[in-house]
């Protein structure tokens, strides 16, 4: 599996029902769940004061992230995506192993 650095920025349309808004946030919560379990959602992070969500994502290629992930989230309509191809890096720490 490869992972994906993803930049996720949800805009509700103006006029939208506030209980419409309600009512697919709570389904997205579902969906990153179910998400998280299928091994596609790793990790996701807010950052502080801001209304986007940076994630760890993991799919065979970027085609499955967006077919059987991304575009199956219930907020993906209302959503702007910056999707970022990851490789390990020779000095990560999670990949070096201690010799002593």
């Amino acid at each position: 599996m490869k992972e994906f650095l993803v930049e996720l920025t949800t805009t509700v349309p103006e006029g939208t029902d506030p209980a419409e808004v309600e009512r697919v946030r709570a389904a997205e919560a579902v969906r990153a769940a179910e998400l998280a379990r299928a091994g596609h959602l790793v990790r996701l992070w807010r950052p502080v004061g801001e209304l986007r969500s940076i994630g760890l994502w993991r799919a065979t290629d970027e085609a499955e992230l967006y077919e059987k992930a991304l575009g199956t989230l219930p907020l993906w309509p209302w959503m702007t995506s910056t999707v970022t191809s990851l490789q390990s890096h020779p000095n990560d720490p999670a990949g070096v192993t201690d010799a002593a």
